[in-house]
């Protein structure tokens, strides 16, 4: 009986457990929950919209507003035409009414260099202000290089001319001056 009663002690301890205190572990979720807050911070400071500030120049007559935009003095353009060969067509102010004829230009400081150096010195005594410039439209070809683009930057800065623009599309009447030179 006694081995019996043995017995029964044996499986009254095994079955009974000990009953451990839970204890969560929370470092994994404060670092998640750290994550979350960087990830809605950077979400919300790149769905901001940017705007960049923009040069306009200063119009003060009624004369230069047109059909809801602004003229541009074409006594101040010269728009230059990047061809093959190294070759510039430049011509000063609108192609149908130019101030000057379309010329062939090199690059060099006999060629172009030359015409932006004169155009800058002249503009401001056309204009009668100095603080109106020349403005310069830069037109590259398909048959240009990259080179050339970076060339006539190059004289951009060499000459001191700080208002000009990369321009990518061509009127039909550029077009029929490429294609005659």
């Amino acid at each position: 009986m006694e081995e019996n009663n043995y017995s029964s002690r044996i499986i009254k301890e095994k079955f009974k457990t000990k009953k451990l205190k839970t204890r969560i572990d929370l470092a994994a979720m404060v670092s998640v929950s750290f994550l979350l807050i960087i990830f809605f911070m950077v979400n919300t400071e790149l769905a901001r919209p940017q705007a960049m500030d923009l040069g306009l120049p200063d119009y003060n007559s009624e004369d230069d507003y047109y059909g809801g935009c602004y003229l541009m003095d074409h006594r101040r353009q010269m728009t230059l035409l990047l061809d093959d060969n190294d070759r510039i067509i430049g011509y000063r102010g609108i192609l149908e009414i130019p101030e000057e004829k379309p010329k062939v230009f090199s690059y060099g400081k006999d060629g172009i260099r030359k015409e932006l150096t004169r155009l800058y010195k002249q503009i401001p005594q056309i204009t009668g202000s100095p603080d109106k410039g020349a403005i310069v439209i830069i037109k590259p070809s398909k048959k240009s290089n990259y080179g050339n683009l970076v060339d006539i930057l190059d004289e951009m800065a060499i000459t001191e001319i700080p208002t000009y623009a990369i321009v990518n599309d061509y009127t039909p009447e550029e077009i029929k001056l490429l294609a005659s030179k």
